[in-house]
C-alpha cells in the first residue's frame, strides 16, 4: 500500500475453501472503529454486505435479517446457522480480507473475497458480536440499511449509510466540523448556542427550499443534511 493510502477499517474472515463439503466460518483481525457512529467500521461492514448480498439466495435473506436482530439484542445464536458453523478454530480455512481505505482524504472499498457471497455477508454480520452494545445496535441498523441499497458503492452509498453527506474522510471522522460547515458557521466556531444553531438552520432551510428558489433536484438531500447537522450540534 502506498504512502498516500491508509487502512481505516478491516474485516478478516476465515472460511471453508470453495468446493469443500464443510461450511465453516471464523473471524480473524477486526479493525472496526465505530465512534462517532457509524464510523469507518460501520461503513465497511455495510459495504461488505451490500457488495455480496446480490449473489446470496433470496430465500435466506429473511433469516439473515433474523440473525441481525438476534445479535443486536445480544441473544445466543445456536450453531450452525444457515448451514454454516461459526467457530474459533481456523485450521484448514481460507481467508478473505475486506478494507475501507483512505486515499488523499477520499474513501474507497477494497474487497478480496475467496469464499461464497453468503460467507462474506455472515462474516460481516457476526462481527457485530465483537462490539459493545451501543455500537452493536447502531451498526445493526447500518447493515440493515445496506441490505436495501441498489446501486454502486460510491460516495452516494457512503452518504446513504451515514445518513449525511460524506465526501471525505474528515466528514465521517468529525461530524461536528461537517455540521458547522453545512449550517454556514464561520471558521473557528466551536460551540454555538442552541439559539444560534436554530437560527442558522432556519435560514439555510429557506435558502434550499424549492418554494424559495432552491434547486428541486438537490432540495431533498440538502434538507436532510441540514436536519442532520442541526441534530449533531444540538446533541453533541
Amino acid at each position: 500500500m502506498s504512502d498516500s493510502k491508509t487502512i481505516l477499517a478491516e474485516l478478516e474472515i476465515w472460511h471453508s475453501r470453495p468446493f469443500t463439503p464443510t461450511r465453516r466460518l471464523s473471524l480473524g483481525t477486526l479493525v472496526l472503529p465505530t465512534d462517532p457512529a457509524p464510523g469507518f467500521g460501520g461503513i465497511l461492514l455495510g459495504g461488505v454486505v451490500s457488495a455480496h448480498l446480490g449473489d446470496v439466495d433470496d430465500e435466506v435473506v429473511p433469516d439473515l435479517h433474523r440473525l441481525i436482530s438476534q445479535i443486536e439484542r445480544g441473544e445466543r445464536v445456536v450453531q450452525p446457522r444457515l448451514r454454516h458453523r461459526l467457530q474459533t478454530d481456523r485450521h484448514g480455512l481460507a481467508k478473505s480480507v475486506h478494507r475501507l481505505v483512505g486515499d488523499r482524504d477520499q474513501l474507497r472499498f477494497e474487497f478480496d473475497a475467496t469464499g461464497s457471497a453468503l460467507l462474506q455477508v455472515l462474516g460481516a454480520i457476526y462481527s457485530l458480536e465483537r462490539l459493545d452494545e451501543p455500537a452493536r445496535q447502531s451498526l445493526a441498523m447500518v447493515i440493515g440499511r445496506s441490505m436495501r441499497w441498489r446501486g454502486p458503492l460510491d460516495t452516494s452509498f457512503i452518504t446513504y449509510l451515514a445518513a449525511r453527506s460524506v465526501t471525505s474522510i474528515s466528514d465521517l471522522a468529525d461530524p461536528r466540523a461537517w455540521a458547522l460547515e453545512i449550517l454556514g458557521f464561520p471558521a473557528g466556531t466551536v460551540k454555538p448556542s442552541k439559539r444560534q444553531v436554530q437560527e442558522r438552520y432556519r435560514a439555510a432551510l429557506r435558502s434550499v427550499h424549492p418554494d424559495h428558489g432552491g434547486e428541486i433536484k438537490t432540495a431533498s438531500q440538502a434538507i436532510e443534511d441540514l436536519a442532520e447537522a442541526r441534530r449533531v450540534l444540538l446533541h453533541s
